[in-house]
C-alpha cells in the first residue's frame, strides 16, 4: 500500500463518514468531489438488510482512526521513555497485532483469504508471544507466601489427638449413662 494513503481509504474510504475521512495524497477538491459522489452511489446498492451492520463497522472504523490518531501524536521514543519494559512489550505487541489485523481486513476486502497468507501465522506468532507477557503479569500479580505464617496455620489446623488419660475417663463416663 503506498504511504501516502491514509487507513481509512485502504479500508475503503469508511471512518467517520464518507465525507470526512477521506483525504487525497494533493489534497484535490474535484478527487475528493469525485470519491464522494461515487460513495454515495455505492451506499445505494447494497441491501438494506445489512445497513445497521455497515454503521457499526462504520463507527469503528472511526474509532479505531481515532486511536491511531491519538498514537501518532505522541512520539514512539516519547512514549517508551514512560514505561518499564513489560509495559513496553505491551505496547509493541498491541500495535503489531493491530497493524497485522488491519491487514486481515484489507485482505478480506480485496478478495484474498486471509487464512490461507502468511499474516495468520504471524497474528498467532504475535498471540504467543502476547499470552507469555500475560503470564510473566500473572506471576507478578500473584501473592508472596509467607512461609512462618503458613507454616503456623497449617499446624494450628491439624487434629492432634488428645492424651490417653483424657479420653479414658470420657469413656467412662459414656459407659455409665
Amino acid at each position: 500500500m503506498p504511504s501516502h494513503v491514509s487507513p481509512s481509504a485502504a479500508l475503503g474510504g469508511v471512518g467517520r463518514g464518507v465525507r470526512d475521512s477521506y483525504r487525497t495524497p494533493e489534497g484535490s477538491e474535484k478527487q475528493r468531489w469525485l470519491f464522494i459522489m461515487a460513495a454515495e452511489e455505492i451506499n445505494e446498492d447494497y441491501p438494506t438488510e445489512i445497513h445497521e451492520y455497515l454503521s457499526t463497522f462504520e463507527n469503528s472504523i472511526g474509532a479505531v482512526d481515532e486511536m491511531l490518531k491519538t498514537m501518532m501524536s505522541v512520539s514512539r521514543n516519547e512514549l517508551l521513555q514512560k514505561l518499564d519494559p513489560l509495559e513496553q512489550a505491551k505496547v509493541d505487541l498491541v500495535s503489531a497485532y493491530t497493524l497485522n489485523s488491519m491487514f486481515w481486513v484489507y485482505l478480506a476486502t480485496q478478495g484474498v483469504n486471509p487464512k490461507e497468507h502468511p499474516v495468520k501465522q504471524e497474528l498467532e506468532r504475535i498471540r504467543v508471544y502476547m499470552n507469555r507477557v500475560k503470564e510473566i503479569t500473572d506471576k507478578k500479580k500473584a501473592g508472596k507466601l509467607d512461609k512462618g505464617a503458613a507454616s503456623r496455620f497449617v499446624k494450628n489446623a491439624l487434629w492432634e489427638p488428645k492424651p490417653k488419660n483424657a479420653s479414658k475417663a470420657a469413656n467412662k463416663g459414656k459407659s455409665k449413662n
